[in-house]
C-alpha cells in the first residue's frame, strides 16, 4: 500500500500510561506498528517513578466516573500483570482513620462510596480494631480496605516496554516531540529525530500534556498546574511504627489526600506527600524554578480562582513544606509516636493537575481528541493503578473509528 503511514500508531510519553496504551494497541492488533516516543533517556522519569507505589482500590472516586470504573478494572489487570511477569507486589490493605469528630460523617460517606464502587470486605473499625491492624495508630474510627496494595511502578513500566519491543513495537528514548501536524490519512509527528507519519497519535505527556495538546488544539480548555509533593522516610529504627498503609480521611473540597504512611514494596516506610504549587514542572528540588513554567501557572486565571477558594488549606500545605515540625504534627495525628528525628528527606514528586479556566480542578480522567490525535490531558492518581485499563479503554474507543 503506497500511501501507508510509517506507523499505525505513535504514542507520546514513556510513563506507565503511555506504555500501557502502546501495549494495549499491540495486544489488540498483533502485527501492527506502534512507536513510543519519550524525550527522556530513561523510562518513567517523572510521575510514574516518583509516586508512593500504591495500588489503589477505587475507594475515593465518584461512582460511575472514569476514575472509579478504570481504577477497579485496572486494579485487577495490574495484579494479573504482576503475577504473570513476576513483578514484586503485595496486597497489604490500608486503614483510613478519622481522628476528630467532624471527620466521622466523611468516613461514613466513604463507606457508602466503597459499596457503590464494588469494593468487598471493607470493614468499619473502632479504636481497638485500628490497633489490631496498626498498633501505633490512634483514631476514633477507621475503615479497613483490604484491596489496597504496593508495587514498583518503574518495574512495571520496564516490563511493559519489554513486551512492546517483543511484540514488534518500538520504544524510542531521547526523542522530543516538537509538533504534530494533522494529515489527510492521519498525522505527522515532528521530533528532534525527524518526522514520523502515523494513522493515529495518542499523547500521554503527563506534566507536559497541555503543551502537547495545544499542538493540535488551539482552543484547549485546561492547563496543567504542577503540585510538588514532598516526602520523608522513617529511619530504620522507627519503621516498626507502621505495618502497612495509614491514611487520613480526605477533605472532599480539596483535591489531595493528605499526608499518609506507606510501607513500600522494597522496604522502608514513606511519609507524605504534602502539596504545594511547584515553580518548575520537572524540577524536583524545593527551590527549582523554570520561568516558563512559572509564567504558565501565574497567567492562568484558574489558578487565582483556586487560590481564592482554597487559600486556607493551601497555607497549611506551605507551612508543612517550610517546617519539618509542622509536617511531623500532621503525621502525629495518625501515629502519635512519630517524632521529627525519625524523618529523613526522600525524593519529591510533582503531580500534573489539570485546571479549567474557571478554577475547577478536573477530578476525573480527561481525554481530548480531534481527527487522528487523542490527548490524555488529565491522568492524576490513580492513573498508575488504572493504566492498563486506560489503555484498553482507549483501544476500544479507537477501534470504533478504524484506527488501522
Amino acid at each position: 500500500m503506497a500511501n501507508r503511514p510509517a506507523a499505525d500508531a505513535v504514542v507520546v510519553g514513556g510513563g506507565i500510561v503511555g506504555l500501557a496504551v502502546a501495549w494495549s494497541l499491540l495486544e489488540s492488533r498483533p502485527g501492527s506498528s506502534v512507536v513510543v516516543l519519550d524525550k527522556e533517556h530513561d523510562l518513567a522519569r517523572h510521575q510514574t517513578g516518583r509516586n508512593s507505589g500504591v495500588i489503589h482500590s477505587g475507594l475515593y472516586y465518584a461512582p460511575g466516573s472514569l476514575k472509579a470504573r478504570l481504577c477497579r478494572e485496572g486494579y485487577a489487570r495490574l495484579l494479573d500483570f504482576c503475577r504473570s511477569d513476576g513483578i514484586p507486589h503485595r496486597v497489604t490493605g490500608k486503614v483510613v482513620v478519622a481522628t476528630s469528630p467532624d471527620e466521622l460523617p466523611r468516613l461514613a460517606a466513604l463507606r457508602e462510596r466503597a459499596a457503590a464502587n464494588g469494593l468487598d470486605g471493607v470493614a468499619e473499625l473502632g479504636p481497638a480494631g485500628i490497633r489490631d491492624h496498626e498498633p501505633h495508630c490512634s483514631g476514633l474510627a477507621a475503615l479497613h480496605v483490604p484491596q489496597t496494595g504496593i508495587v514498583d511502578y518503574v518495574a512495571v513500566s520496564r516490563r511493559l516496554a519489554e513486551r512492546i519491543v517483543g511484540a514488534g513495537g518500538e520504544v524510542r528514548m531521547g526523542v522530543e516531540v516538537r509538533g504534530i501536524d494533522e494529515a489527510r490519512d492521519g498525522a505527522v509527528v515532528l521530533t528532534t529525530d525527524g518526522a514520523i507519519a502515523a494513522r493515529r497519535v495518542v499523547a500521554c505527556a503527563g506534566l507536559q500534556s497541555d503543551r502537547v495538546a495545544r499542538m493540535t488544539m488551539d482552543d484547549l480548555d485546561l492547563r496543567i498546574l504542577p503540585f510538588r509533593g514532598e516526602y520523608f522516610e522513617l529511619v530504620p529504627g522507627a519503621e516498626r511504627l507502621v505495618r502497612g498503609l495509614i491514611y487520613p480521611v480526605p477533605d472532599p473540597s480539596f483535591p489531595f489526600l493528605g499526608v499518609h504512611f506507606t510501607r513500600m514494596v522494597g522496604g522502608g516506610v514513606e511519609c507524605g506527600p504534602n502539596a504545594v504549587l511547584a515553580l518548575a514542572r520537572e524540577g524536583y528540588g524545593k527551590w527549582s524554578v523554570h520561568p516558563r513554567d512559572v509564567a504558565s501557572s501565574l497567567s492562568w486565571p484558574g489558578l487565582w480562582r483556586i487560590a481564592g477558594r482554597h487559600w486556607r488549606p493551601g497555607l497549611g500545605e506551605l507551612v508543612r513544606s517550610a517546617s519539618r515540625r509542622a509536617f511531623t504534627r500532621a503525621l502525629q495525628r495518625l501515629v502519635p509516636d512519630v517524632e521529627s528525628r525519625h524523618l529523613v528527606p526522600a525524593p519529591a514528586g510533582i503531580r500534573a493537575q489539570a485546571c479549567g479556566r474557571d478554577g475547577r480542578l478536573l477530578d476525573d480522567f480527561a481525554l481530548r481528541g480531534r481527527g487522528a490525535v487523542v490527548h490524555v490531558c488529565n491522568a492524576p492518581s490513580p492513573a498508575a493503578t488504572a493504566s492498563l485499563a486506560i489503555g484498553a479503554n482507549l483501544v476500544r474507543q479507537l477501534g470504533g473509528h478504524s484506527w488501522l
